[in-house]
């Protein structure tokens, strides 16, 4: 009888933990464009340039530390899309040459697929994550590893920025021109980014 009381009981405390570790996980997903800012940069023979996005969607999947919401421990999954068109940069020669370079009617989009990530707590809410995940660019897929530093806000959001240097012919784009010639980018940009990640539904 004894046996059974125990048994009962550890099945009990298994059950429960189970539970408070389902509870702390969480699908969050990007659903505001005022919350988001994605800049792609680069320089020229003529001057540096520069490309803002407000309007991409991604989702992620966090789990926190068991009865402590703003202790985050993991990175589950994490996807964002942007589509190349929503860049621009104010000057329309610019932007038309860059969706040419970038092969835009045949690949409309900028993904990013989170492959695995090691989380490190900082001071208070903050956090470094070490990534590695795929990065496709005009229907060119590579591997690349880069840190996000996010913090837990108060309203339960989570907010994550960083930045990745690329080069564009890395994915089979090539370097556009401007003014006959005249006027050469440079292969290397930078992507810069700044997200709110609001919570969508429990795991």
């Amino acid at each position: 009888m004894k046996t059974i009381i125990k048994q009962t009981l550890l099945l009990a405390i298994c059950l429960s933990g189970f539970s408070s570790l389902s509870q702390a996980q969480a699908i969050y997903k990007i659903t505001d464009a005022k919350d988001v800012n994605m800049k792609l940069s680069g320089t020229s023979t003529l001057h540096n340039w520069t490309m803002n996005a407000k309007n991409f969607g991604g989702e992620a999947q966090f789990i926190f530390k068991p009865g402590i919401d703003h202790q985050l421990s993991a990175v589950k999954s994490l996807i964002f899309s942007l589509a190349v068109a929503d860049l621009k940069s104010g000057e329309s020669g610019l932007d038309n040459n860059a969706y040419k370079a970038l092969k835009t009617d045949a690949n409309k989009s900028i993904t990013y697929k989170l492959l695995s990530a090691v989380v490190s707590p900082d001071k208070g809410n903050k956090f470094v994550v070490k990534t590695r995940g795929d990065l496709t660019v005009s229907g060119v897929t590579k591997e690349v590893s880069f840190e996000v530093f996010g913090m837990v806000n108060a309203d339960e959001t989570i907010t994550c920025n960083g930045s990745y240097k690329l080069k564009m012919t890395d994915y089979g784009v090539k370097p556009p021109k401007f003014l006959l010639g005249a006027m050469k980018t440079g292969d290397e940009v930078t992507l810069d980014f700044t997200v709110v990640y609001k919570k969508h539904a429990g795991v």
